[in-house]
């Protein structure tokens, strides 16, 4: 199907949905239905003393909310006990202005950014101590994730433990440091929060998805019970299981022909002299002359660490002839591109591949909380939560392994070229190919995210002037994650074929062998001549953040309208890596045991050629469970720091205070100013420990082992701020808002540690000596209440962005990374070769301005039916200009640009059509994110960003109120089917990733007593 048609279906299922609104009440009104029950009020208008309940009585208290703050707040609170608006916390934040979604796995909401700025910049507390939960990242689309970062993943909690969330977009000194973007608060309910002494209520729900074609489970409960007036305790629990798959085609790079090339000195022009070094992309045409000197590349006799690889003046390699044709050839070569490189201006995809992910996730989570209220002036609670996120992720995938090779593992420089063409950027069209290497690759993954947390929460009012207020809280994230990748191939395959032609996002892939046909793959050890026969690499990873906070805050009215508040904390937060990875000696493919072929644990990967257009075929890969048992893989052996691997702690203590005042000139003066100013003072150590590989000493079990590398720092932050909130008239109210803020370094950049990959020639190394991101913001907002129900606002927002943090890319040779030559056994890889590498750096950053529109319309003032109807709608611009550092050399910029933030969407916005009576509700939500930069720089030769394309998601609900006690509820998710995609430049966009997820549809039955 290609993207057009897609497009058009979602068009066709939009216009379903809002005839759906349309239609739905009206039938509702005409039903033979039983009188409404009487349902607690959640909400209450007082001007017009209606009662107001479910999904718009949320609405009323999250707006009540907001008009009492003095900073800029905005709120989602639970339709019900129980009963969050959405399935999805980080979903339910996207209508919120301002807030754009990012999707993980199988579309699931994942992270937010808000006014443009990512994850990383999003501090996230729970029941008002800080949380971070952590989950494992698939590299289907070319990058690992390591779960070494400061974010949260929405996906890790249900929302049927939370009552309510809170984005806090402008920041005041009672609020500790950490954001850049938004602190977002979730609460749990608490059992004072109701006014029943007993209150039940569960929903069941059948979940399917039209592309895993799988019914799975997911309940809740909660039970809240008053003892008298004093005392509570309330507890939910909440479980799932959901099967995912998901398809896509990805490239994994895209990069110029002349990166794998193989080098030989040519005349500089005809006739000429003097030679110039030229990388040749692929095997020369049999008689091939350059600059009308006679090329053989590979040269005859050419040799992979001495061994020879069969090259001659017919053969590429020993049985793969040589095939190119001159003009597929010279065509490629005469495009230089902005490098000045020959072949610099055609672009191929790295590792061209289909892909589909396989997921069986299950969610249990809980929350217990005992509450005393001994008396009015008393409120003690205890607050424990718990959640556990396992994941068995299976991804397959096959790909032209040879173009993601250099001539040390006999790739590129010995295809052939046949056919070949591109467009005037240099983005290909079409391709055909010999001697192409394909690879059949299966990772399969096991995680277990865990978080605990439990904290004592106080306040006591000591007089009718002064109280005193605090908490002391522990919590845990565990990530635990299994991973194993193993790798067949088969060499030298003719008529390999990429065609974009009637797709430009996903190509047809055409392979020349029956890649579903198990006996032409190979598993085994590398051959001498650089031939690879499969691959094998396993760890088991567990990263720990653990967190500790003591707070406590006094409050004092000094005069009516005017306190004086002020506080202290300290917290820990540690984080702790620790990996086992195969030995030296299990790290490469082992000769299979006699009597064991590869037919013996292989399968097939079925679903590719239905859910990617019929573009890409079925495929052989590897079943892991069999494949261990084949192999012995129990047997293996595993090392950590003693051979090297993974092992980092960064342990940090912060000890802060504030002092602020608050104040409110209702009684004092004609016009209300509410608001409040003060300043935070915080101090930060820092203790990280990493591991440096470096050579093993005589007689050392491994050639490589791991030195720890300790660093100890200080810093220390002033962070004033200042809200305040002006009542114009009654109903219309203008804030300002000014602070200093400051975000932390990821924990993975802080650990002191280096590492290479020497399949693909890359390195990264962390730097235990970066700065805090640190700006200093502005905001102005003004809001009109105009009727009850409704909000119509706007607010501009600048944020000077002082210092920001850069992942800088140079081309520097093995020798001098400080890393030992004994990396390289068995690589085919010199010390002289060149090697890409990425460090994290504080550079200068820049200005992030923006502006936000939101609307809360209740159509109450229509006829009849009409006044049922709803609609929410916010739109957000922003605008932002950061100096990045593209590549450098010897620590000095040679290339820079200006460039928006990455993460940052320019414009997002969100529109919800409602309608709510005393029985039915539904609502449809579209919500559209403009394409963002996920990398600049790309990490690709002569592309400048990778970048995610724009979206829109549709998505409803539904529910019947079939009786007092039970209510009826059907939700479908992603209504468009829309697609992830992601490219490679931004004026190519050479297509990077397009994954297909599909619809989701739920049926529930809610019960509460």
């Amino acid at each position: 199907m290609t993207m057009e048609s897609h497009r058009k279906c979602g068009l066709f299922a939009s216009s379903s949905v809002l005839a759906l609104l349309i239609a739905a009440p009206a039938a509702a009104q005409t039903a033979d239905a039983p009188p409404p029950p009487e349902t607690p009020p959640a909400a209450e208008t007082q001007a017009d003393d209606i009662i107001v309940t479910g999904f718009r009585a949320s609405l009323n208290d999250a707006l009540v909310q907001k008009r009492e703050e003095t900073a800029a707040i905005d709120s989602i609170v639970a339709e019900d006990i129980g009963k969050f608006p959405d399935s999805n916390l980080a979903e339910s934040m996207q209508r919120i202005p301002g807030v754009a979604l990012s999707r993980g796995d199988g579309g699931e909401g994942r992270n937010i950014s808000v006014r443009g700025l990512g994850a990383q910049f999003t501090r996230v507390r729970i029941n008002g101590m800080e949380g971070i939960s952590q989950v494992s990242a698939s590299d289907i689309r070319g990058g690992v994730g390591s779960g070494s970062g400061r974010s949260f993943d929405f996906n890790t909690f249900p929302t049927e433990i939370f009552s309510s969330l809170a984005v806090r977009k402008t920041m005041s000194a009672d609020v500790e440091e950490g954001s850049l973007g938004a602190t977002v608060d979730l609460k749990a309910p608490k059992p004072f929060d109701n006014r029943k002494d007993f209150v039940f209520s569960a929903t069941a729900r059948g979940i399917y998805n039209d592309i895993a074609r799988e019914v799975d489970p997911r309940l809740s409960a909660l039970v809240s019970k008053k003892f008298g007036d004093t005392f509570g305790i309330l507890g939910t629990v909440a479980y799932s299981k959901r099967h995912i798959d998901e398809y896509a085609y990805s490239a994994v790079n895209v990069l110029p022909t002349y990166v794998a090339g193989l080098g030989q000195n040519v005349p500089t022009a005809p006739g000429a002299s003097t030679t110039t070094n030229v990388l040749f992309p692929f095997c020369t045409p049999i008689g091939y002359t350059f600059n009308g000197s006679p090329v053989n590349s590979p040269a005859n006799g050419f040799a992979n660490s001495g061994n020879s690889v069969g090259a001659d003046a017919n053969n590429c390699s020993t049985g793969n002839p040589r095939t190119s044709t001159r003009e597929a050839y010279d065509y490629i070569m005469s495009r230089e591109g902005v490098s000045g490189r020959p072949g610099g201006g055609v672009f191929l995809p790295r590792l061209p591949r289909p892909v589909k992910s396989s997921q069986a996730q299950e969610r249990i989570a809980g929350s217990l909380t005992l509450q005393w209220q001994p008396d009015d002036d008393t409120d003690i609670s205890i607050d424990g939560l718990y959640a556990r996120f396992q994941v068995n992720r299976l991804d397959s995938m096959i790909d032209a392994r040879s173009m993601g090779r250099n001539a040390s593992n006999n790739g590129q420089p010995m295809m052939s070229v046949r056919d070949i063409e591109v467009d005037d950027q240099g983005s290909l069209i079409y391709a055909l190919f010999d001697g192409v290497d394909l690879r059949s690759e299966m990772q399969d993954e096991r995680f277990t995210s865990t978080f605990r947390q439990v904290n004592l929460n106080f306040e006591h009012r000591y007089s009718d002037s002064f109280r005193l207020y605090g908490l002391v809280g522990f919590s845990d994230s565990r990530l635990d994650v299994n991973k194993l990748q193993v790798a067949i191939d088969t060499n030298d395959t003719d008529d390999f074929s990429i065609d974009f032609r009637d797709n430009p996002d996903i190509p047809a892939l055409g392979y020349g062998v029956d890649i579903a046909d198990p006996s032409i793959y190979l598993y085994g050890p590398p051959l001498a001549n650089g031939d690879q026969q499969g691959q094998i690499s396993s760890f088991d990873r567990q990263n720990v953040v653990i967190n500790r906070t003591f707070e406590v805050n006094g409050e004092w009215e000094a005069a009516p309208d005017f306190k004086v508040v002020g506080g202290a904390q300290y917290r820990e937060g540690d984080f702790s890596l620790d990996e086992r990875s195969l030995t030296p000696a299990f790290g490469l493919p082992l000769t299979l045991p006699a009597g064991v072929n590869i037919a013996d644990f292989a399968t097939t990967t079925t679903g590719v050629a239905d859910n990617l257009g019929g573009q890409m075929s079925d495929f052989v890969t590897i079943d892991p469970d069999r494949f261990r048992d084949a192999v012995g893989f129990d047997n293996y052996q595993f090392c950590s720091v003693e051979c090297g691997r993974g092992f980092g702690r960064v342990d940090e203590k912060y000890a802060s205070g504030y002092l602020m005042v608050k104040f409110d000139t209702r009684d004092t003066l004609p016009l209300s100013v509410r608001g409040d100013a003060g300043v935070r003072y915080v101090h930060t150590e820092l203790a990280t420990q990493g591991v440096i590989p470096t050579a093993g000493p005589p007689g050392s079990a491994f050639p490589t082992i791991g030195v720890i590398a300790s660093v100890d720092r200080t810093y220390e932050d002033w962070l004033p701020s200042a809200n305040l909130a002006i009542d114009l008239t009654d109903n219309i109210i203008a804030r300002l808002a000014a602070a200093r803020v400051m975000s932390r370094p990821s924990y993975g950049q802080l650990i002191p540690s280096g590492n290479v990959n020497t399949a693909i020639r890359t390195g990264s190394f962390s730097n235990p000596f970066l700065d805090p991101i640190r700006a200093n913001t502005f905001d102005a907002a003004v809001e009109w209440y105009f009727a009850p129900g409704s909000l119509f606002s706007v607010a501009y927002f600048h944020k000077d962005i002082e210092t920001y943090i850069q992942n800088t890319t140079s081309l520097v040779p093995f020798s001098e990374l400080g890393l030992p030559d004994s990396l390289l056994v068995d690589t085919n890889v010199t010390p002289e070769d060149l090697f890409t590498i990425s460090r994290s750096e504080n550079t200068p950053g820049g200005p992030l301005r923006g502006f936000e529109a939101n609307l809360q319309l209740p159509l109450t003032f229509l006829p009849g039916v009409l006044s049922n109807f709803g609609v929410l709608a916010n739109f957000t611009r922003v605008r932002s200009d950061i100096d990045y550092i593209l590549q450098s050399a010897n620590g000095v910029p040679t290339l820079t640009t200006t460039a928006p933030l990455v993460g940052l969407s320019p414009e997002t916005a969100s529109g919800t059509l409602f309608y709510e009576d005393d029985r039915f509700s539904i609502r449809s939500t579209l919500n559209y994110r403009a394409g963002y930069f996920t990398s600049i720089p790309s990490g690709s030769a002569d592309s400048d960003v990778v970048g995610m394309a724009d979206t829109i998601f549709v998505d409803a609900s539904a529910s019947y109120n079939l009786t007092e006690n039970v209510k009826l509820i059907a939700e479908v998710q992603n209504i468009t089917n829309e697609q992830t995609r992601m490219y490679v430049d931004s004026v190519r966009r050479d297509p990077l990733y397009t994954s297909y997820f599909g619809r989701t549809f739920a049926l529930a039955a809610n019960f509460q007593f």
